[in-house]
């Protein structure tokens, strides 16, 4: 039974992949800041066993060290990166920006998965894909941003788009495979109620393209399509 760990697993895009995933039959270890207050978590654990919830908060990296040491047993075929933290409108608006928040969003959107690659590469190496994922967004695409705005999400995006294509460089010769995913603009919280695609359909995409990498798909850039993304 391959294995996967995913954050910020308690709503949204986490708690899809979750559902998707150990309804696949795969062992899911569900990371989240607050395990009590998720309750559609403890909804899909009650008829899974595979899956397990696991206090997380990425703002405090000394929890991850934490994690990694409660969970150092494990054997982690896909890591999967997915919390993240757009902040309000407001705080992103040039003229307005909320400089604390910038902070901790770079904690939370760059630091955070790289401090989880760190943390968890023992587990990742014994497993049979060793693989780490990144869930970005086409807003830390610099080539692509043609409209402005959104100061603090872009670029630290764009700063986990960076650290991670080096990761896949760092990682290539001790046969680890690093792999960015956007998911599309998704109905979700983040995404809005005018984003025009599901949960499910995103979900199902980047699954796909994570069950089909190889070796040389390590570093790529892609949507929930597996079509290539500018950088």
């Amino acid at each position: 039974m391959p294995t996967v760990l995913i954050t910020g697993a308690s709503r949204g895009l986490g708690l899809e992949f979750a559902r998707q995933y150990v309804e696949a039959g795969w062992k899911v270890l569900a990371c989240c800041r607050e395990p009590a207050a998720a309750q559609a978590l403890h909804g899909l654990a009650k008829g899974h066993p595979g899956l397990s919830i696991h206090k997380l908060d990425l703002t405090r990296l000394v929890d991850v060290t934490a994690l990694a040491r409660e969970l150092s047993g494990e054997t982690i075929d896909v890591l999967l990166n997915n919390a993240g933290v757009y902040g309000q409108a407001e705080q992103n608006r040039f003229g307005s920006l909320d400089y604390d928040f910038w902070a901790e969003a770079h904690r939370i959107n760059v630091q955070a998965p790289v401090r989880m690659a760190e943390a968890f590469l023992p587990q990742v190496l014994r497993s049979e894909r060793k693989l780490i994922v990144a869930v970005t967004s086409l807003m830390g695409s610099i080539a692509d941003n043609d409209s402005g705005g959104s100061i603090i999400y872009r670029s630290t995006k764009a700063a986990l788009n960076a650290a991670m294509r080096s990761l896949s460089i760092d990682l290539r010769d001790r046969g680890a495979g690093v792999l960015l995913l956007h998911p599309g603009w998704v109905l979700t919280d983040m995404g809005g109620s005018n984003a025009p695609t599901r949960p499910e359909e995103s979900i199902a995409g980047m699954r796909r393209v994570i069950d089909g990498f190889g070796p040389a798909d390590s570093g790529r850039f892609v949507d929930f399509s597996g079509k290539e993304l500018p950088w």
